[in-house]
């Protein structure tokens, strides 16, 4: 929304010119104030319309909506962590986390240093509202008092301690203890230029989850065992994905970690059902290959699969040729589109590119290359791991792993029934 729109919906709310709300607006957005709070601040100036009370209502953090403009709740902080952003063109430091009272818990962006610790209890007293990753968030900014109170219980876990698995974008403040399985410097056109970073995967014994070192840590090195604190989460291709700021603190474990080199062991529903998952597992049966499989041809600009030499984004492109299989994964509690490369795709194949289009030359046709494929693994079951993304169009795994299954579901059933009798 533009700051004109803000302007118009405030004006009307509040029953006054607009364009003097537009100037004030202006004023403390120039002045690094986030406009949600600039916001409330000419809602108490204006009084609300002139005939509401500007105080904001005492709420529990459950009834908490982003309909709110401002409430008064008092909470324990579960967790508090700290980054610094560009806002307005400038660095601001902001602590983030997580508040809880007994029905229920709700983030938090502080703007100032209110000295919050995990554990404390406090009154946030005309705490504004803003939506954030779908939900309602606090903010605590320069027209929020926060008070200390007596210890409130909560039916939650304070201090940000959290398992892998456990991990949802949005997450932040968050303490892990992780093996670095795998670990590379990277140089990217950062926001103040080119800058080193570190990514590669993190590891736990409930999970794998993908990490970038935003200050390229030397002792974020393949292998290491880890104790990472204040970490952030955020979405990365559709699985959560671990951050370290320059306010992560990182020191060598004291324990060693039972990593398993395999991927996640789920059914198709309970990956779906996560909304993103990486490195899983899943045994299930190929029922149909997809269209747009076989040879097929991209841009060779942004590498999208071009149809009849267009792309959606370049036009008319001269298409690069390449393989690629979409099959739909079956296994009993949902459906899952795995998306093979080409690598995987040669192996299915049993060749690559280049007698892909001898064959479609040959019958005049590319469809016989999806043909061929379809024929291999149509109707048999395989072992596909990869990183599953969920979106408006369905559920897809990247196949980093492909592997016919040799025994049968009888002699796997058999298995089952005889470790469970034992």
């Amino acid at each position: 929304m533009s700051l004109d729109d803000h302007a118009e919906d405030l004006a009307s709310d509040l029953g006054v010119d607009k364009e003097e709300v537009k100037a004030d607006l202006q004023n403390l957005v120039e002045y690094s104030v986030p406009v949600d709070e600039a916001k409330q601040s000419l809602r108490r100036k204006y009084g609300d319309g002139g005939g509401g009370s500007s105080e904001p209502a005492r709420a529990d953090v459950a009834d908490v909506t982003t309909d709110d403009a401002n409430v008064t709740v008092t909470a324990k902080v579960l967790t508090v962590g700290k980054r610094s952003i560009r806002y307005q063109g400038d660095t601001q430091v902001i602590f983030e986390g997580e508040l809880a009272d007994e029905t229920g818990t709700i983030s938090y962006t502080a703007w100032e240093d209110f000295g919050l610790s995990a554990g404390d209890t406090i009154t946030a007293g005309n705490a504004g509202v803003r939506e954030w990753e779908g939900r309602p968030e606090l903010n605590l900014g320069e027209s929020t008092s926060v008070a200390m109170e007596d210890d409130i219980e909560v039916p939650y876990e304070v201090g940000g301690d959290a398992d892998l698995a456990d991990l949802e974008p949005g997450d932040r403040g968050i303490n892990l203890d992780v093996s670095a399985v795998d670990s590379e410097t990277k140089t990217i056109d950062g926001r103040d230029g080119e800058t080193e970073i570190k990514s590669g995967v993190l590891a736990d014994e409930s999970a794998r989850l993908p990490f970038t070192d935003w200050e390229a840590r030397p002792e974020v090195a393949e292998g290491a065992q880890l104790r990472l604190e204040d970490v952030y989460v955020r979405e990365f291709r559709g699985v959560p994905s671990v951050n370290l700021s320059e306010f992560t603190t990182v020191a060598g474990l004291d324990r060693e970690l039972d990593v398993s080199d395999t991927g996640t062991r789920m059914t198709v529903r309970e990956a779906v059902d996560t909304g993103g998952a990486y490195d899983v597992e899943i045994l299930g049966s190929i029922v149909a290959v997809r269209d747009g499989s076989g040879l097929i041809e991209r841009c060779p600009e942004c590498g999208r699969v071009t149809q009849n030499g267009q792309c959606r984004s370049h036009g008319d492109v001269d298409g690069q040729d390449d393989l690629r299989v979409k099959a739909i994964l079956d296994d009993g509690t949902g459906t899952v589109t795995a998306v093979l490369d080409a690598e995987r795709t040669e192996e299915v194949y049993g060749g690559d590119v280049e007698d892909a289009k001898a064959q479609a030359r040959e019958a005049m046709d590319k469809e016989v290359v999806a043909d061929d494929i379809r024929e291999e693994i149509v109707g048999r079951e395989f072992r596909v791991r990869g990183n599953l993304s969920v979106d408006d169009y369905g559920a897809n795994l990247e196949v980093t792993e492909f592997e016919a299954c040799e025994d049968s579901p009888v002699e796997r059933a058999e298995r089952l029934l005889a470790e469970v009798a034992e």
